[in-house]
């Protein structure tokens, strides 16, 4: 089988060779890990967020953005999150990327030189034009949300 065409991204990098490029973990990744380019170890206090530097200064192509998520066990093992949900790097944006991470654990947490803090996804992105109506088409849910489905049930 073919392999899928691949996007070319433009990347800086501060220290070339100080901690890896983000890569893909497996053939089924979608997303690669961010790693901390820091000297010393950066500590989160519980509650706080903390911009954390990545080292890395991107060239998004025009059509694209690149999207940093939490890492699910970074998350789930010590609560440091994507503070935002999702962070979003528009294709016009030069700066150098950071990751603000919260805290959601109840102790400080430390992150160490090299660190994998988050994931980065690069997606397609599709531009909108508004078009002001005076009613949308009717569906079988209508207005229902937050909640209107129902609750899950078990048998």
């Amino acid at each position: 089988m073919a392999a899928a065409k691949s996007t070319a991204v433009k990347v800086k990098v501060k220290h070339q060779g100080r901690f890896p490029l983000p890569v893909y973990a497996t053939n089924g990744s979608a997303a690669m890990d961010l790693h901390a380019e820091i000297s010393r170890s950066q500590h989160v206090i519980q509650g706080e967020s903390e911009l954390i530097p990545t080292g890395l200064w991107l060239s998004i192509p025009k059509g694209y953005c690149a999207k940093i998520y939490s890492r699910s066990g970074l998350a789930n093992k010590k609560g440091l999150c994507v503070s935002s949900g999702v962070g979003v790097i528009d294709s016009d944006y030069r700066g150098q990327v950071y990751v603000s991470l919260i805290n959601l654990s109840p102790v400080t947490r430390h992150v160490e030189p090299g660190d994998r803090i988050a994931q980065i996804m690069v997606e397609k992105v599709e531009t909108i034009s508004w078009q002001p109506v005076d009613e949308l088409d009717e569906t079988d849910r209508g207005i229902g949300g937050f909640g209107s489905s129902g609750e899950k049930t078990t048998s």
